[in-house]
C-alpha cells in the first residue's frame, strides 16, 4: 500500500472544521503549531530509503533547508488564517499570494520569468478555459522539456476542507486520469494533498481515494526535502516520478484512460452495430461499418467541443428527455455542419468538394434506448472522463485500437464485432510512442524549416499571396494510420508559427484584416484558427488503405484544430468572415493503398476483380490525386514520414505487382521495405525521410535489395536503434532519416557521408526525446559499404568499427581449428533407455564456464533421425556453445567430456588442430571482446526474441592463431589455458559452497579470474588502451 502522510487521529491532530472556516480551537495543538522559526534553516538527516529522496540522500546529510520564502510563507498564513478563511478570500487570491510563489520556491518558472515561449512554458496556468463560472481546465498544468505535462495542480479557497470534501479530489482525479498523468496535487496552500491519478475516478470515490501524501502548512518547513525532492523540476528531471510511483503496488481499480475509454466506444460500437443491422435489415457490411464509425465519431466530436466550451454543455444530453433521439441527434449534425464545415458532418452536395456526402447514415433507424444509454454514460458522474484535457494523442491512440476490429454480418444478418485477419497476424496494434514522432519530425521538418520564414515555407510572397516560383513545404505520411505522425507534424509547425510570429514582433501578426495571431485572455499570444487552417491545409497530408483510419485521422487534426477555441470565437469567425470553423480535408487526406497504383490492373481482366475486392486493393495514382506535388522542376514532397506496416499480407496478384514494381521485393517482400522504397518516389530531391521500422533492413540478408535502393537514392542522416518494449511485441525497431539524393547520384558518389548513430542499450526505457543525446555517436556511412558490403553497421561510430575491422583482420577463423555442428532435430526423451539405440540426452543448461545438469533422460538415436549428427559431437572433449545469447548479451560457451547427445540449441566445438588447448578456444569464445565483436556485426544477437548465434557465425568468428615457434606467443596460449583451468576449478568449488562468506570470496575471484582472461584475449588481438576502454564501455552499457 502507498504511505499516506496523514495525520493519526483527527481529534488531536487536526481540529474539525466549522461550515464556515477551519479554525483551530485545541490549544494543545495551537501550541505545537507555534514551532521555531529556525526550523527552516536546519539541516535534516533524511533516511536512506526515504520514499521522496533525490539522488545523493543515501551519502548521508545534505542542505535541503527550506527557502526564506516558504518560511515567510507559513508565517504570514499563520498569522493572518482567519482572515484567509473568511468568504471573501477567493481562490484566485489563494494562488496569487500563496501557491504561485510555493512552487516557485520548489524552482518552477511560475510567471515565466525566463521568456520561454509557449510550447516551452514551464508552468501553465489554465484560467482561460472558465465557462460560465465552471472550470473546466486545471488551474495549473506543470510541465518538463518541450512542453510535456507532467501533473496538474488544482487551487482551492483555504475554507474548503480538502482533507474531507470529496468534490475536488474527483474534479482534480478527472483531470489527471483523462490526460493520462500519474499523479496531480490539490491545494488551498493550508492543505497539501498529493494524489496517485493511475486509478479511475468514481463518483463513490472517498476523498482519500488515491491520495498518496496529505500534509499541513505547518509541515512545509519539516517536509521540504521530501516536496523538493520528488516535485522540483530538477527531481522530475532525474526520474523521480517514476520512482516514487515504482514503489509501492498498483491499487485496485487503477486502469489507462486510454484502454478505459477504448473499451467504452468498443461497447458502443457492439451495441450500436447489433441495433443499426437489426432496424435496418437491408444495409449492406460496408455500409454498416462506415455508419457505426461515424456515428461514434460525430458523437465523439461534438461532446469534446462541450467539454472545451465550443457547444454548450449538455447539448448532447438533452436528447435523453423525449422521443425521436436519432432523428433529433440528426438535426445536431446538420448545425453542426453549418458551423465546422467538416467532411464529417457533410450531408449535401456543395461547390468545390471532392468527397461525395453521406446520403446514408441520417436515414438510418436506431433504437431511442441505444442512443439514450450512450449519452447518459458520457456526462459526471456517470462519466470519468473529462474531455477538455483528454489529448487528441490519446484519443489516436484509442482509435488505432479500436480499428483494430471489423464487424461482420452473419448469414443471419446479425452484427459481430471481430478482429481484422492482418491484426491477428501481426500479434495486435501498436500505437507509435510520443517520443518517436517527435524525433523523426524534429530531424525532418525541423530541418526543413531552419532558418526560414512562414512566406518561404508557405509558398508566399512577403505580401502573404502565393509565390508563382514556389508552392508550401509539404509533409506526408504515406501509411498515417490514426494520425500520430500528423498530428506531431502539425503540432510542431504549430509551435514553429507561433514563436516565429512572437520573436519577429507579435502586434504586428495580431493587426490588420487576417490577423495571424490573438491574445488569449491569460496574456499568452496564440494564433488565430484562420492561421491554424491555413497552415493545416498547406502542409500536411496523409494516405491510408482504411477508410475509417482516414477519418480518424481528420478526426484528430480537426480537433487539433479548435484547441483553445470557444463558441463564442467560432460565432464571431462565422459573422466576420463568413467562413465555417474547420477545413475540408478532403484534398489533404485521402483513402487508397500506397504501393499499388492503377496499373495493376494493366493485362488483367478487370471484370475477374468484383467491388469487393477492388474496394479491398484500393489502387491509388499519386500524381492524380496530389497533382500539385509534382509539378515543377523538383517534384515530389519534402518530407515523407511515419511508421509503415510490418509484415502485411499479400495475394499472389499484390506479390506478382511488387515483385514488378519495387527493386526491394527482390529479396524480401515486406510491406516496410517497399514502403521505404516507395518514399524515395515519392520525395523531391534533397527532400527528407524519417520512418520507424524493422531493424531487420539494415544487416539481414533478405533485406539486401532494399539496402541496394536505400544506397542509389539515400543519403542517410541518422539511424536510432530502439530498444525492446518500444511497442508491445517482439519487434525491433529502427529510426531511420535520410535525404533524398539528386535524381542520378548515389552514396558512393559522396566523398563523405557522416550519419548521427543512437544505440541504445537494449532494455533502456525512453522517457523522452531528450534521452536520444545520451547515446548518441557518429560514423561515415560510407565505410559500412567497404569491400562490396552492403550491412550496416548502425550501432558502431567510427572508432569502434576499426575495432571491428581491426580484430576481423586477424586472418584465422574458428572453423581453421575446430569442427563445429549443431545438435540433432528434436527429439522424443525418455526417462529410461529405449532399445539398443538409445543413447542420454542433455537436459541441462549451459552458462559460460559451467555446465547445469538437468534431470538424466533418454532419445532414440540412429541414422534414421530427421537430422542425424555423428556420435564424434556427443561426445569425449568438446565445446559446448549454447545458440541463445544470455541476458548479459554475452555467448555462453563450456567444456565437458561426458557423452551426451545435445539438441539443435546446442553447438558442439571439436578440436581439430592438435597444437592448441581446448581451453584456448574457450577463453575466446567466452571473453568479453567476442562477444561485443559478434553482437557489433550480428544484429540477430541483439534482437528481443530469441537473440542467438547461428552456425555459420561461430565457424566465421576470428580466432587469433598462435605462432608456436614464437616463445612469446606460446607462452601466451600456456597463460590462457592455466587461467581457464583455474576458473574451471573456481566453478566447480563455487558449485559445492554452502557458506555465504565462501561464496563470496570465490564470486569475487572468478570476476578477477575473468577480468584477466579479457586482458590477455585483448592483448593477443592487439588492441590499444583506447580500444579497450571502447569495448568496454559498451558491453557495460549493454548489460
Amino acid at each position: 500500500m502507498a504511505r499516506v502522510l496523514e495525520p493519526v487521529s483527527r481529534s488531536d491532530k487536526m481540529p474539525a472544521r466549522s461550515s464556515q472556516a477551519k479554525r483551530n480551537t485545541n490549544p494543545k495543538r495551537k501550541r505545537e503549531e507555534t514551532w521555531a522559526r529556525s526550523a527552516g534553516k536546519r539541516r535534516h538527516q533524511v533516511a536512506p530509503h526515504s520514499r521522496f529522496a533525490p539522488a545523493g540522500y543515501d551519502k548521508g546529510v545534505i542542505d535541503v533547508a527550506a527557502p526564506d520564502a516558504i518560511r515567510r510563507l507559513v508565517e504570514q498564513f499563520d498569522e493572518h488564517r482567519e482572515v484567509y478563511h473568511s468568504p471573501g478570500y477567493n481562490e484566485t487570491q489563494v494562488r496569487r499570494d500563496f501557491i504561485d510563489p510555493f512552487f516557485a520556491a520548489l524552482g518552477w518558472d511560475v510567471d515565466n520569468r525566463k521568456g520561454y515561449s509557449e510550447a516551452y512554458r514551464e508552468v501553465i496556468h489554465e484560467d482561460a478555459i472558465k465557462i460560465g463560472g465552471s472550470t473546466k481546465a486545471p488551474d495549473y498544468c506543470f510541465r518538463v522539456g518541450a512542453g510535456v505535462r507532467t501533473f496538474f495542480v488544482e487551487a482551492k479557497k483555504p475554507s474548503v476542507d480538502l482533507r474531507a470534501d470529496a468534490a475536488p479530489a474527483f474534479q482534480l482525479r478527472r483531470y489527471a486520469w483523462s490526460a493520462k498523468l500519474p499523479i496531480s496535487i490539490l491545494t488551498d496552500f493550508e492543505e497539501f494533498a498529493l494524489y496517485d491519478c493511475r486509478i479511475r475516478p468514481a463518483k463513490t470515490d472517498k476523498a482519500s481515494t488515491g491520495r498518496v501524501m496529505y500534509i499541513r502548512y505547518t509541515d512545509y518547513l519539516d517536509k521540504w526535502d521530501e516536496l523538493a525532492g520528488l516535485l522540483s523540476p530538477e527531481a522530475i528531471r532525474r526520474g523521480a516520478i517514476d520512482k516514487f510511483l515504482g514503489t509501492k503496488k498498483l491499487a485496485r481499480g487503477t486502469a489507462e484512460v486510454d484502454r478505459e475509454f477504448l473499451a467504452e466506444i468498443e461497447s458502443w460500437r457492439d451495441v450500436l452495430a447489433r441495433n443499426i443491422a437489426m432496424r435496418n435489415q437491408d444495409i449492406s457490411q460496408r455500409d454498416l461499418n462506415f455508419a457505426v464509425q461515424r456515428t461514434i465519431d460525430r458523437i465523439v466530436f461534438l461532446r469534446i467541443c462541450e467539454d472545451r466550451g465550443i457547444e454548450p454543455y449538455g447539448t448532447l444530453r438533452a436528447l435523453e428527455n423525449g422521443p425521436t433521439v436519432y432523428p433529433r441527434l440528426g438535426e445536431l449534425f446538420h448545425r453542426a455542419d453549418e458551423r465546422y464545415n467538416s467532411g464529417l458532418f457533410h450531408f449535401t452536395r456543395e461547390k468545390d468538394r471532392r468527397e461525395p456526402p453521406d446520403e446514408m447514415t441520417l436515414g438510418l433507424t436506431i433504437d431511442d434506448k441505444v442512443l439514450k444509454d450512450l449519452l447518459h454514460n458520457l456526462y459526471y458522474p456517470e462519466s470519468p472522463y473529462e474531455f477538455s484535457v483528454l489529448p487528441a494523442e490519446i484519443l489516436g491512440q484509442v482509435y488505432e485500437q479500436f480499428l483494430g476490429k471489423v464487424i461482420r454480418l452473419t448469414k443471419g444478418h446479425q452484427a459481430k464485432v471481430e478482429e481484422k485477419p492482418e491484426v491477428k497476424k501481426a500479434g495486435g496494434v501498436y500505437y507509435t510512442p510520443a517520443y518517436i514522432v517527435e524525433y523523426i519530425v524534429r530531424h525532418t521538418i525541423g530541418k526543413l524549416i531552419e532558418g526560414k520564414t512562414p512566406q518561404e515555407i508557405g509558398g508566399l510572397t512577403k505580401a502573404w499571396k502565393p509565390a508563382k516560383s514556389a508552392r508550401p513545404l509539404a509533409v506526408v505520411d504515406p501509411a498515417c494510420g490514426s494520425g500520430s505522425f500528423l498530428l506531431g507534424a502539425y503540432q510542431f509547425l504549430l509551435d514553429w508559427h507561433r514563436d516565429w510570429y512572437e520573436t519577429d514582433g507579435p502586434e504586428k501578426h495580431a493587426a490588420g484584416s487576417s490577423p495571424r495571431l490573438y491574445r488569449a485572455p491569460a496574456g499568452e499570444w496564440r494564433l488565430t484558427t484562420a492561421e491554424r487552417k491555413r497552415i493545416l491545409l498547406a502542409h500536411i497530408h496523409g494516405v491510408d488503405i482504411d477508410s475509417q483510419a482516414v477519418e480518424v485521422t481528420k478526426l484528430s487534426l480537426l480537433l487539433k484544430v479548435l484547441e483553445g477555441e470557444s463558441g463564442e470565437t467560432i460565432e464571431l469567425q462565422r459573422r466576420l468572415f463568413h467562413e465555417r470553423a474547420l477545413p475540408d480535408l478532403s484534398r489533404n487526406i485521402k483513402c487508397g493503398n500506397s504501393l499499388i497504383a492503377p496499373d495493376f490492373y494493366d493485362n488483367r481482366q478487370q471484370d475477374l476483380f468484383d467491388e469487393e475486392e477492388a474496394l479491398r486493393i484500393n489502387a491509388f495514382d499519386w500524381k492524380t490525386e496530389f497533382p500539385e506535388m509534382f509539378q515543377g522542376p523538383n517534384p515530389g514532397f519534402d518530407a515523407v514520414i511515419g511508421n509503415p506496416p510490418y509484415g502485411a499480407s499479400a495475394t499472389e496478384d499484390q506479390l506478382a505487382y511488387y515483385r514488378q514494381h519495387f527493386l526491394a521485393a527482390s529479396g524480401s517482400a515486406d510491406s516496410y521495405g517497399l514502403f521505404i522504397e516507395q518514399a524515395s518516389r515519392l520525395l523531391a530531391a534533397s527532400g527528407l525521410f524519417g520512418m520507424i521500422v524493422q531493424s531487420a533492413c539494415v544487416s539481414a540478408p533478405s533485406m539486401s535489395s532494399l539496402r541496394d535502393v536505400f544506397v542509389k537514392t539515400f543519403r542517410p542522416i541518422a539511424f536510432a536503434t530502439m530498444p525492446y518494449d518500444v511497442f508491445a511485441a517482439y519487434v525491433d525497431t529502427v529510426i531511420i532519416v535520410a535525404e533524398r539524393l539528386q535524381r542520378d547520384a548515389t552514396l558512393l558518389d559522396l566523398k563523405k557521408a557522416m550519419v548521427d548513430l543512437v544505440a541504445f542499450p537494449p532494455r533502456f526505457k525512453v522517457a523522452s526525446v531528450s534521452d536520444f543525446d545520451d547515446f548518441a555517436k557518429t560514423a561515415d556511412a560510407r565505410k559500412w559499404l567497404r569491400g562490396g558490403k552492403n550491412e550496416f553497421l548502425v550501432t558502431l561510430s567510427d572508432a569502434e568499427q576499426a575495432i571491428v575491422a581491426k580484430v576481423l583482420g586477424i586472418g584465422a577463423k574458428f572453423s581453421d581449428v575446430a569442427d563445429i555442428q549443431r545438435g540433432v532435430t528434436p527429439f522424443e526423451t525418455f526417462d529410461k533407455p529405449v532399445g539398443t539405440a538409445s543413447a542420454r540426452a542433455f537436459k541441462g543448461t549451459v552458462r559460460r564456464y559451467k555446465c547445469e545438469p538437468g534431470p538424466r533422460q533418454y532419445i532414440r538415436y540412429d541414422e534414421t533421425l530427421a537430422e542425424y549428427k555423428p556420435h564424434r559431437y556427443f561426445q569425449g572433449p568438446r565445446l559446448l556453445l549454447r545458440e541463445l545469447i544470455s541476458r548479459q548479451f554475452q555467448l555462453q560457451a563450456v567444456l565437458v567430456e561426458e557423452s551426451f547427445v545435445t539438441n539443435k540449441s546446442m553447438q558442439s566445438l571439436l578440436l581439430a588442430d592438435p597444437q592448441y588447448d581446448i581451453r584456448y578456444l574457450l577463453a575466446l569464445l567466452n571473453s568479453r571482446l567476442m562477444s561485443w565483436l559478434f553482437l557489433a556485426v550480428h544484429s540477430v544477437g541483439r534482437r528481443d526474441d530469441f537473440p542467438k548465434i547461428v552456425l555459420k557465425q561461430t565457424r566465421e568468428l576470428p580466432f587469433r592463431a598462435i605462432d608456436f615457434k614464437s616463445k612469446p606467443d606460446r607462452a601466451r596460449h600456456d597463460r590462457m589455458v592455466s587461467l581457464v583451468e583455474a576458473m574451471l576449478k573456481l566453478h566447480e568449488e563455487f558449485a559445492k559452497a554452502k557458506e555465504p562468506h565462501r561464496r563470496t570470496v570465490l564470486e569475487r575471484r572468478i570476476a578477477a579470474t575473468d577480468r584477466r582472461i579479457d586482458q590477455l584475449v585483448c592483448e593477443l588481438y592487439a588492441l590499444s588502451d583506447e580500444e579497450i576502454a571502447i569495448v568496454e564501455q559498451a558491453t557495460e552499457t549493454n548489460r
